[in-house]
């Protein structure tokens, strides 16, 4: 039964070698799929080769950064072979800087999302994002903060209450049935939840857990859960290099 469904779903193709198999082709269309691992694990990778994947298919891409500027992510992806400049200047990329000094952001990635066409989008990372603070004001209704808020507002939200207004409107702005998104989120060594944030495992669509092995020297890959996908949850050794990640 579930294969059937993995079938009728349309897929898009992540460019990893084994990680589309093991999906029946892809990504859900539509879907949104949460990248967590401790640092160092990949994460930003996965998210260069998928983009770079739907590029040369033609497709129109957005790449959300907010933990480095974009000058650095152009110049690591070209190191492991993914020259997007040619498709910034062909207008098929963007790449975008989030400025989380802003209290426009959310505003800012809505009209992205709605206005842009994109068939693929990354947020790279959603940790820093869903750690604005949040103050509360008209009995109870949150505003995200502003040049003018910080000046008038006066009732901080805990950080747990922020982290998830910020991933449940993020989630929210991002679901939309033609575009296919990856975010990315830390996940603190020894944690036990898959995020750093604890909320978006369980808004998003897809969950795909990079990971060490120091003992055995190995980096692992595991899908942990994918929309109508009956997938293995096994994981796998994953090997990174120029060209990005293969499963092996």
């Amino acid at each position: 039964m579930g294969l059937k469904v993995s079938q009728q779903i349309e897929r898009i193709p992540t460019g990893i070698e084994g990680l589309d198999t093991n999906l029946h082709g892809g990504l859900p269309q539509g879907s949104i799929t949460l990248v967590s691992g401790t640092p160092g694990t990949g994460k930003t990778i996965v998210c260069f080769q998928y983009i770079f994947t739907g590029l040369k298919q033609n497709e129109k891409c957005l790449y959300l950064a907010s933990d480095e500027r974009v000058g650095n992510l152009l110049r690591q992806a070209k190191e492991l072979g993914f020259d997007f400049q040619p498709y910034i200047d062909q207008g098929l990329l963007t790449f975008k800087y989030l400025d989380l000094d802003r209290g426009d952001i959310h505003r800012d990635i809505e009209e992205d999302i709605r206005t842009g066409g994109y068939h693929r989008v990354v947020l790279d990372s959603l940790t820093p994002v869903s750690e604005m603070p949040v103050w509360m004001v008209n009995k109870g209704n949150e505003i995200i903060p502003s040049k003018d808020t910080f000046a008038t507002s006066s009732f901080p939200l805990g950080s747990s209450e922020a982290t998830r207004i910020h991933v449940r409107r993020l989630m929210s702005i991002l679901s939309n049935d033609m575009t296919t998104t990856l975010v990315t989120s830390e996940i603190p060594e020894g944690s036990r939840t898959l995020s750093r944030d604890s909320v978006s495992e369980f808004l998003a669509d897809g969950i795909l857990i990079l990971d060490l092995d120091t003992t055995m020297d190995r980096r692992k890959l595991t899908v942990r859960k994918m929309r109508g996908t009956r997938h293995s949850l096994k994981p796998r050794d994953i090997q990174i290099g120029f060209g990005g990640i293969k499963l092996l």
